[in-house]
C-alpha cells in the first residue's frame, strides 16, 4: 500500500517542484526587468537634465548666442507666463484636435485603401506606380494646392496631413497582407472559402498586429503634417507660434513651442502604444 503510494504522489510531487521553480524563476526575471526599466527611466532622466544644464551653462557663459538659442530658464519662464495668462492651451488645443482627425482618417483610409488594393489584384497593379510617385513627392510643395482646392484653414491643414498619412499606412498594411503566410489562404480556399472569408479568416488576424503598429508610425506623421500644414495657412496652433515666433525674431517662443509640441507628441505616443498592448495581447 505505502510502495502504491509513493509512485503515485512521487510524480505529483516532482509536477509540483517544477511548477513552483518555474513560478520562481519568473519571479525573478520579472524583479529583474523591473529594476532594469528603473535604470533605463533614471538614465533618460540624467540624460535630460545633463543636456539643459550645459544649455543652460553655455548660455550664462556667453558659448553660445542666447538671441537664437535661448536657454531653458527663459524657455520655462515664458511658457509658465503664457500659460497663467492663456495664450497657451487653446493653441495646443487646435493642434491636438487637427491631429487627432488626421491620425484617425489617415490610418482609417490608408488601411481600407491598402484592403482594396489587395482585394483586387488588378486595381494593384493599375494603381502602383501612382502610389510610389505620390509617395515620393515633397509634401510642402503640395501644400498651395490644397490651399487653393480647399481654402486656408482646417480642410487644407487636414489634406496635407492626408498626404502623409494615407499613403505611408497603405504601403505598410497592403505590405502586410502580401506577406501572410500563402498556406493560411490555401487551408481556407481549401474548405471553400471565398474572398471575403480569406480576407477575414487568415489576411486580417495575420496582420492585426501590423495595423495595431502603424498607429505609433502615424501619431508621428500626423504631427508632422498638422505642423506644414499650419506654416502654410493656420492663425492659430503651435505652427503658428513657430512662424510668428521667427517673424518676430522670439526664438524664445520657437523653442517653448517645439518644446511642448515634443512633450504633448509624447503623450499621445504613450497612449497609442498602451493601445497597442491592448489590443495585442490577448492576441
Amino acid at each position: 500500500m505505502s510502495n502504491h503510494s509513493k509512485h503515485t504522489d512521487h510524480p505529483l510531487l516532482i509536477d509540483q517542484a517544477n511548477d513552483q521553480l518555474k513560478a520562481e524563476v519568473h519571479q525573478r526575471y520579472l524583479q529583474a526587468l523591473k529594476r532594469e526599466t528603473k535604470w533605463v527611466r533614471l538614465l533618460q532622466l540624467a540624460i535630460l537634465l545633463l543636456f539643459l544644464s550645459l544649455w543652460e551653462l553655455a548660455a550664462r557663459l556667453k558659448w553660445i548666442d542666447v538671441l537664437l538659442f535661448s536657454y531653458p530658464t527663459k524657455v520655462f519662464h515664458l511658457l509658465w507666463v503664457k500659460l497663467l495668462d492663456g495664450t497657451l492651451l487653446p493653441h495646443v488645443a487646435v493642434t491636438v484636435e487637427e491631429t487627432m482627425i488626421g491620425f484617425l482618417l489617415g490610418t482609417l483610409l490608408g488601411t481600407a485603401l491598402a484592403v482594396v488594393i489587395w482585394w483586387s489584384p488588378f486595381l494593384s497593379r493599375v494603381l502602383d506606380p501612382y502610389i510610389v510617385v505620390i509617395n515620393s513627392m515633397p509634401k510642402v510643395a503640395l501644400g498651395p494646392l490644397f490651399i487653393v482646392g480647399f481654402g486656408p484653414g482646417l480642410l487644407s491643414i487636414i489634406a496635407t496631413t492626408l498626404s502623409i498619412t494615407v499613403i505611408i499606412t497603405t504601403l505598410v498594411v497592403y505590405g502586410s497582407f502580401k506577406e501572410v503566410d500563402p498556406n493560411y489562404v490555401k487551408v481556407v480556399k481549401l474548405f471553400g472559402g471565398n474572398q471575403r472569408t480569406i480576407f477575414l479568416k487568415a489576411i486580417l488576424p495575420a496582420s492585426f498586429p501590423t495595423i495595431v503598429s502603424t498607429l505609433k508610425v502615424n501619431v508621428g506623421l500626423a504631427w508632422i503634417g498638422v505642423i506644414v500644414g499650419e506654416f502654410l495657412v493656420s492663425q492659430k496652433g503651435l505652427g503658428y507660434l513657430i512662424i510668428y515666433g521667427f517673424q518676430v525674431f522670439n526664438f524664445t517662443l520657437v523653442i517653448s513651442t517645439l518644446f511642448v509640441i515634443a512633450l504633448v507628441a509624447t503623450v499621445m505616443y504613450q497612449l497609442v502604444a498602451k493601445l497597442e498592448k491592448k489590443l495585442t495581447k490577448h492576441r
